[in-house]
């Protein structure tokens, strides 16, 4: 009987537990989306139906994996069109797509700082972006901003990628004075100090763990740190170039990048590993780095290996860039045939070998030669000339420079020569130096180390006749440091042997300092004292009472230290060896009120103890002494007259000492280069070799005072004649055609790179929509009519905003951490601002952007719930076309090949309409339609009109695409063969197993990185096309 009921019994049991369990709700085929992320989507391949549960196997992110169907989301798949979405709502559509799929055509960065928008300062911005590689340098005028523009780049960067480790390599003055983490403040990014032991800890622990440690993600170095020890290790410590794997950081900003020039040096093999194994890297370098090709080709080559290799290879690269640069300046002058000129220079670059191999294959070289026939009549058609031929300059995807010209002055330049004589003891000793001298060059002609002491002694003697004697004490002890000897440089001295020189002048040297010690040190009848006292008894009358005094000598400065203490000045100085501590203390004191009994009126600098800093609160400088280059005056005069200046025009007083090598150089050269009035234009190339054949003309001391006159006027009739005419072409071009080219072009790149999508406006309505909408469910989330807002939201609401902000993956910025701290907090209030500018004053609010989480967040849910295409009502008011209801169609289309981008594509049923179409959505009124308003008829007829419109744009894509991929493959093989012929070579002269196996291994990595890169170039060939998937569509009503 227990047997016949259990047979009874199962049957029934088992109907009833078929009826009880949860039916299927999705079938193989069908899309879903995944609770956890529904932005993510997959498709279902198998249905499993469980006792409990149905289960299911997914497709997604190219695996198969289970989930039960709690864990799944229904995708809506109709192709009926039901959803009938609100203007605002559409709008926050548009936005959600273009933060989710950056276009290289637009900036994300442009209202994503506390900072005031700048269009030049986003150029460098715009070249990264758009270059095949993120590595560039930025050789900007001094005080032009390059700080904020590295700043921009990581926030570009940061909305493209996660950003996590990057590091920050500069002089250590700008660390001791924090400058760089004032700076990185605006975006707000926090970042930390290294010093030694802390470094050495993250080599350590990278050492351990294969990454660098996550405390120390964002960090700022000095130079100073990259020491041997450091760099080889010490005491069974692995130094950095042992580190394996090496650290890999995100982003690597060098500031002042011209101290890694010397390849021998620490530094450079730092800054080159570390460049070698980063993502993106950015230089920063003021300095006229034209002066030495030498130098740029080290900075480039760190850059760029792949493309700059050798120094010949490097010298057939820019070999095209004369002509390339004859027709950008025919072009700017306007004058009648200058499209013909301009042609004829860029045919002539063709036929450079640089210009057969590569650049007469490059697609946009045909096309600029093509659009200079039709350039000449018009205005914008030589604007518009100058931007393409200048993109021609073979290092224009390597290099960004924007001249202090190209930008207008900050301030008015007011320079004043104060000349003054020598007393007859001071005149005395300068003469029987300057004799002396001639004496002992006659008998060591060609040695360049004892020319080069011989003439530090004569510009010792022109800056001071009082530093005189200290100086040649320490050329007697041999107490000529390195940092001594840099600051003595004129910026064109290779390395002297200072301790071979000595013995060889040891004579003439203790000759003099009998001499020198002779002289009585008495400031009071010191006429170049007296006169700068003078200067600053005036400055002291005025409300801004804080004047700068630059020279180039140590013992100069220390002389007038003293001697202005003894006066009763409130005096400091800043030099290279100043200590860390010393030096910010007394910036502090500088900047100081003049009632604050701890100020300091007057601050002595030498050129490294200010290089990179900021001083923008003093109006007024003086050079005690003029150093022969003249980009050296315009650093020191960048301090001051640079972005932030608030005075209409600074001071500048050079006072000359009459019958010195510095009164013939200062008024035959500097002055007529004009250096002085106006910044300096875009003529390094011109200035460099002014400056050596000054330099050259100086240091001969075989020449006769009137025979040395003689050349520098020669010199000024000649090269300098050039730089001022090139200059008054500037202006000339301003005044009579009203041209302001850079200018004009800056703010139509940004312009054109703008996007009212990601304006403060848009991304306002983003936020507001998703709290209103997904979160709070209330009408007023954020409260405020001004540019802050208070963004209140309850404890649940604040819950349910993590759960999101947990999806989006693991942020390691300060922005993340400190909405994140919000959301797990008990205070239900944060003042925000989506006003770029309002939140420069106002620190405390936090600034939504379009890398801020809240954004990104908001974003990612709109466009997971958004319905497939919803439909829209638009009305505008326009009189281009006629008044009438227009159906429309946005299609977003992703761009695939070479470059990759993407862009929201419009359709209308008029051709005009279409091509206005984005400049009236923002300024569109809302319209109440029904689905039934946009028939299937209107969506046939906007689909055959995109289909024309998207097949015509692929051809054109595939074409391009095409023709980029054979000029990078033609550049690649030319680069990859002398990078071949290099390493066979290097490997041939081998004599050494291990070298030979080093140089083998080279040879290896090499080809394959060329069969890599190759590959690439082939693979985006192949996949050029047009994904496009429609938005929405709608009708657009047309009141006249």
């Amino acid at each position: 009987m227990a047997g016949t009921g259990s047979d009874s019994v199962e049957p029934s049991a088992a109907r009833s537990r078929n009826q009880n369990r949860p039916s299927a709700d999705f079938a193989r085929g069908d899309v879903v989306r995944f609770r956890t992320n529904p932005a993510r989507t997959g498709v279902v391949t198998e249905v499993h139906s469980g006792e409990t549960e149905p289960r299911y196997e997914v497709f997604h992110d190219g695996k198969v994996a289970s989930y039960y169907q709690r864990q799944l989301l229904p995708v809506e798949t109709s192709g009926e069109l039901v959803s009938v979405l609100s203007l605002p709502s559409f709008h926050a559509r548009l936005t959600a797509l273009q933060l989710l799929h950056p276009s290289v055509s637009h900036l994300y960065s442009l209202h994503a700082a506390r900072i005031e928008v700048i269009p030049y300062q986003f150029r460098p911005v715009l070249k990264l972006i758009q270059s095949d590689r993120p590595r560039l340098l930025i050789a900007d005028s001094v005080g032009v901003g390059k700080t904020i523009e590295a700043g921009l780049i990581l926030r570009e960067l940061q909305s493209r990628r996660e950003i996590r480790r990057v590091l920050i390599v500069c002089p250590r003055p700008l660390v001791t004075e924090e400058k760089w983490r004032q700076e990185m403040k605006r975006f707000d990014e926090r970042f930390e100090h290294l010093d030694g032991p802390t470094l050495r800890f993250c080599l350590s622990e990278t050492d351990l763990d294969g990454v660098w440690p996550q405390r120390y993600e964002k960090v700022i170095v000095p130079f100073s740190l990259f020491t041997e020890d450091l760099l080889h290790g010490k005491r069974g410590q692995k130094g950095l170039l042992a580190l394996d794997p090496p650290p890999q950081f995100d982003l690597v900003i060098v500031d002042e990048a011209h101290h890694i020039r010397n390849t021998d040096t620490q530094r450079y093999q730092a800054v080159r590993f570390l460049c070698d194994n980063a993502e993106a890297v950015v230089f920063l370098t003021a300095t006229p780095i034209q002066l030495h090709e030498q130098d740029l080709f080290v900075l480039l080559n760190t850059l760029r290996p792949d493309l700059i290799i050798d120094e010949a290879g490097y010298a057939a690269i820019t070999e095209p860039n004369g002509p390339i640069n004859q027709a950008t300046l025919a072009a700017r002058t306007g004058e009648p045939g200058w499209s013909e000129r301009a042609r004829s220079a860029l045919k002539e670059a063709a036929q450079s070998a640089w210009g057969c191999s590569v650049l007469q294959k490059d697609p946009s070289f045909q096309e600029v030669l093509d659009s200079l026939a039709d350039a000449e009549s018009t205005r914008s058609g030589r604007v518009q000339a100058i931007q393409d031929i200048e993109r021609l300059h073979t290092l224009s995807g390597l290099m960004s420079r924007t001249l202090r010209r190209d930008i207008g002055e900050f301030t008015q330049r007011k320079p004043e020569t104060v000349t003054v004589e020598f007393t007859p003891e001071q005149k005395r000793l300068h003469d029987a130096v300057i004799a002396s001298q001639a004496a002992v060059y006659s008998a060591l002609h060609g040695d360049r180390s004892v020319n080069f002491l011989l003439t530090t002694i004569r510009r010792q003697a022109s800056s001071c006749i009082h530093g005189l004697a200290p100086l040649l004490r320490d050329i007697l002890s041999r107490r000529l440091s390195e940092l001594n000897l840099n600051e003595l440089g004129d910026g064109t001295d290779a390395a002297i042997d200072a301790d071979q020189a000595i013995s060889r002048i040891r004579t003439l040297v203790s000759e003099a300092l009998a001499l020198a010690e002779a002289l009585p040190n008495d400031p009071a009848s010191d006429p170049k004292f007296l006169a700068l006292m003078k200067i600053l008894n005036q400055k002291q009358s005025l409300q801004n009472n804080k004047a700068m005094l630059f020279s180039s000598f140590r013992h100069t400065l220390a002389y007038l230290e003293a001697a202005l203490r003894q006066s009763g000045c409130r005096v400091g100085v800043i030099h290279g060896e100043v200590d860390d501590a010393t030096r910010v203390a007394r910036r502090a004191r500088f900047e100081k009120d003049r009632e604050d009994p701890d100020a300091l009126d007057t601050l002595l600098f030498s050129e490294v103890g200010c290089e990179g800093l900021d001083y923008q609160f003093c109006d007024c400088m003086v050079n005690y002494d003029i150093p022969w280059n003249p980009m050296r005056i315009d650093q020191r005069i960048g301090r001051i007259d640079r972005w932030g200046q608030t005075s209409e025009a600074v001071a500048i007083y050079n006072l000359i000492t009459a019958d010195t090598i510095d009164a013939d150089i200062y008024e035959r050269c500097l002055l007529r280069i004009g250096v002085f009035e106006h910044a300096l234009g875009a003529n390094e190339a011109i200035l460099g070799s002014i400056t050596r054949e000054l330099t050259s003309v100086a240091k001969n001391l075989a020449l006769s005072s009137a025979e040395r006159q003689a050349k520098l006027d020669q010199l000024a009739d000649n090269s300098i004649r050039l730089v001022r005419e090139q200059q008054n072409l500037e202006v000339r071009q301003t005044e009579l055609f009203g041209l302001q080219v850079p200018g004009d072009q800056f703010r139509r790149d940004v312009e054109d790179a703008a996007s009212y999508w990601l304006s403060a406006t848009s991304l306002e309505r983003l936020v507001s929509i998703y709290l209103r909408d997904y979160v709070s469910g209330t009408d007023a989330p954020l409260l405020g009519d001004g540019p802050k807002k208070l963004l209140r939201l309850s404890r649940a609401a604040r819950t349910s905003i993590l759960k999101d902000f947990s999806d989006i993956g693991r942020q390691s910025t300060t922005i993340a951490r400190e909405w994140e701290t919000w959301l797990k907090g008990s205070d239900p209030n944060l003042a925000v601002t989506f006003d770029s500018a309002y939140s420069v004053q106002d620190r405390a609010a936090t600034l939504i952007t379009p890398v801020h989480p809240l954004a990104i967040q908001a974003a990612r849910r709109i466009e997971s719930t958004a319905s497939k295409a919803p439909i829209v009502g638009i009305q505008v008011t326009t009189n281009t076309v006629p008044a009438a209801d227009y159906p429309f169609a946005i299609y977003h289309w992703q761009y695939h090949g070479i470059r990759n981008d993407v862009e929201f594509q419009p359709v209308t049923t008029d051709r005009t309409l279409t091509a206005d179409f984005f400049e009236l959505l923002p300024n569109a009124a809302e319209l109440d339609i029904n689905p039934s308003d946009v028939t299937r008829d209107m969506r046939t007829l906007l689909e055959r009109q995109h289909y024309r419109l998207w097949s015509d744009a692929r051809v054109r894509h595939a074409d391009q695409t095409r023709r980029n991929a054979d000029f990078r493959q033609g550049s690649l093989e030319t680069s990859h063969a002398a990078r071949m012929a290099i390493i066979e070579s290097q490997l041939a002269r081998a004599d050494n197993e291990r070298i030979r196996v080093m140089r083998a291994a080279q040879k290896a990595n090499a080809q394959a990185d060329f069969d890599r890169r190759s590959a690439e170039i082939e693979h985006a060939r192949e996949k050029a096309d047009i994904a496009a998937q429609p938005v929405g569509y709608g009708i657009l009503r047309v009141a006249g």
